[in-house]
């Protein structure tokens, strides 16, 4: 049997199932109970956080027979035949492939037939930055007076790259990124109803490691799945992810801290042997650096920091050997050095002379002087 990736097969079905953007599923349920229906709307946000799977969801509740509250039934005719997307009168257009003047000129002349068996004809164009200028100017006058059964979404990841005379003519939703709380909670659910043993500190790694996308989380969460053979635990996701461990990060700190200057070459020399990603590795000491500073600084670190309590006490004794000034110049060195390793033909040298200057402080003073 062919195998479904689980951010399609845990794809949200109603308003209810959608996670993380109550801001927009209340709104779009109000609208739709109270029959205060706009003709354009604008979702924007980043990647993998539900923009699309709204839009289908938002286009079956304003064709639902028998909508429940706002969202739609799932068992009337027109429901039905979405989901097997066979309904002809929810039309999705992928305007990175159909972007030139012409495909939004037919587009306008398939407007103006009326729906089949249904309310509304609804238009869902992503990633609409990518029209051109000029098909952006043949979709404005439809999108500013469409036929009253025609609803247009327009998805984008960059809303900053639409006309103003765009803009101005739809109602704007804006997306968040998924708390962290949220994805772990997600994967909980996903794992129980897929049988998957997993540890809780492996769900908030995968959880960390989506960054708020819930599509790149599934699929992380596929890919540490396809490479456990038991229980998911925290060094499953380590390895296929490449991240370094908390033991691993709270010693490279330590020789930071003690100038050992031995110590961390040497240190340096085994993890690259070990074949991890030294611009990972970066980006760990970046956010290592980062948890440092919350765990000094906030009055309750933990409820941002989300870790079991094993690991907060460890970061937590850590950071009380920093101040809050030499951590700040972590982040930001480590974080600028990301890019740098990505491209250089030496990572290691690279990585052994960036963690050697913050050692001795010159790095820092690189960063004040910037």
């Amino acid at each position: 049997m062919e195998h479904l990736a689980l951010y399609r097969k845990y794809r949200p079905a109603n308003f209810d199932e959608v996670v993380g953007q109550e801001h927009i599923t209340k709104a779009l349920k109000n609208q739709i109970a109270s029959g205060n229906i706009g003709h354009a709307y604008l979702f924007t946000g980043s990647r993998g956080i539900g923009k699309t799977s709204i839009a289908r969801i938002f286009a079956r509740a304003v064709n639902c027979e028998d909508n429940q509250n706002g969202s739609p039934c799932g068992k009337c005719e027109s429901c039905k035949r979405l989901e097997g997307q066979s309904d002809i009168n929810i039309i999705e257009i992928d305007a990175a492939s159909n972007n030139r003047v012409d495909d939004i000129r037919e587009l306008r002349e398939k407007v103006k037939f009326t729906p089949v068996d249904a309310k509304y004809k609804v238009y869902i164009i992503d990633e609409v930055h990518m029209l051109t200028d000029s098909a952006f100017n043949a979709l404005l006058k439809t999108l500013e007076e469409p036929p009253k059964y025609v609803i247009f979404i327009l998805a984008t990841t960059e809303a900053h790259k639409l006309p103003a005379t765009i803009l101005s003519r739809c109602i704007r939703f804006d997306f968040r990124l998924v708390s962290q709380e949220h994805l772990v909670g997600l994967l909980k659910k996903v794992f129980d109803s897929e049988n998957i043993e997993y540890d809780d500190d492996a769900l908030r790694a995968i959880a960390v490691a989506g960054e708020g996308s819930v599509r790149d989380t599934l699929s992380i969460a596929d890919c540490v799945n396809a490479y456990s053979t038991g229980k998911i635990t925290l060094e499953c996701v380590e390895r296929v992810l490449g991240t370094t461990d908390e033991t691993l990060m709270i010693n490279f700190f330590g020789y930071l801290k003690d100038r050992d200057v031995g110590g961390l070459l040497k240190l340096i020399s085994d993890i690259d042997k070990s074949g991890k990603n030294l611009p990972v590795l970066v980006k760990d000491l970046s956010r290592h650096s980062r948890n440092l500073l919350i765990a000094k600084s906030c009055a309750s670190p933990n409820e941002i920091l989300n870790l079991s309590e094993e690991s907060f006490g460890k970061l937590k004794a850590q950071s009380e050997v920093f101040d809050e000034k030499t951590l700040i110049s972590y982040m930001q060195v480590f974080a600028g050095a990301e890019n740098e390793l990505r491209y250089t033909m030496s990572p290691r040298l690279l990585l052994e002379t960036l963690a050697l200057s913050v050692m001795s402080g010159q790095a820092s003073e690189d960063v004040k002087k910037n």
